[in-house]
C-alpha cells in the first residue's frame, strides 16, 4: 500500500481547510480562545485565528523519555505540574514512576518555568473558566501532548473543550474523543508515522515567531 505522505503543503493549507471544518459563527460569536499544545500548534493556531480577535496561548509542556531511550516519549508534564503517563509503555519498560515524577519535577523547574519567564514575562496560564476552549496542533503522534493539555484545561471548569488538528492516528483520535467536544481533523492515518511526513513543508517556528505572536 502507498504511504500517505504530503497531504498537505503546509500550515496555511491545513487552517483554510480546518476553517472549512470549524464552525466559524460559533468560533466568532463565542470568542472561543486558542490554545496551542506546541509551537507548531501556535503557528497554525495563528493562521486559523486570521484577523479575527479571538485570544490565543500557549499551553506549556514537556516530554519525559524513557531513561534509555530518548526517542521514547513515556509521559508528558504540563506547565501547572499535571502529569500525563503512558502505562503501557511504563509497564513495558519497567520505569519507576519515581523515576517519571522526579523528571516531571526537574522538566518543569528547568525549562518549562523559564519559557513562562520569556514567553509571558512570568505570567501564568491565563483561566479558561466557563470558556469555550480551542486547542490546536499540526498533528499528534501519541496523543499525550492533547492529553496532557486536557487534563490541565479540564481541571479549569471551561465551559466547553473543542480540538483542531489537520492530521492525527485512528487511534489516538478515537482516544481522545471522549475527553471533549468534538475534534475537527482533516485527514485521521491508521498507520501514522510522524506529523512531518504528512506536509510538503513546516518552517521551523523560532523562539521570535513564538514572541511575537504571544505578543499580538
Amino acid at each position: 500500500m502507498k504511504e500517505k505522505i504530503n497531504l498537505l503543503k503546509n500550515h496555511q493549507d491545513a487552517a483554510s481547510l480546518l476553517k472549512d471544518i470549524i464552525p466559524v459563527d460559533k468560533f466568532k460569536s463565542q470568542n472561543w480562545k486558542i490554545v496551542a499544545v506546541s509551537r507548531y500548534g501556535l503557528d497554525l493556531a495563528h493562521k486559523i485565528r486570521g484577523r479575527l480577535n479571538n485570544k490565543i496561548d500557549f499551553l506549556l509542556s514537556e516530554a519525559i523519555y524513557a531513561p534509555n531511550n530518548e526517542e521514547c516519549e513515556v509521559a508528558r508534564v504540563c506547565e501547572g505540574e499535571e502529569i500525563v503517563i503512558n502505562e503501557s509503555l511504563v509497564d513495558a519498560f519497567d520505569i519507576k514512576y519515581d523515576y517519571i515524577y522526579g523528571e516531571a519535577h526537574r522538566k518543569h523547574e528547568e525549562k518549562i518555568l523559564s519559557y513562562i519567564y520569556q514567553y509571558r514575562k512570568g505570567k501564568p496560564f491565563e483561566s479558561v473558566k466557563d470558556e469555550v476552549v480551542l486547542l490546536v496542533d499540526n498533528g499528534s503522534e501519541s496523543g499525550l501532548k492533547f492529553m496532557t493539555a486536557l487534563k490541565a484545561v479540564l481541571s479549569q471548569k471551561p465551559k466547553a473543550v473543542y480540538i483542531a488538528v489537520p492530521v492525527i492516528p485512528s487511534d489516538v483520535l478515537e482516544y481522545l474523543e471522549p475527553f471533549c467536544d468534538d475534534i475537527f481533523y482533516i485527514y485521521d492515518v491508521d498507520d501514522y508515522v510522524e506529523t512531518s511526513l504528512y506536509y510538503e513543508n513546516i518552517e521551523y517556528i523560532n523562539e521570535d515567531i513564538i514572541e511575537e505572536i504571544l505578543g499580538e
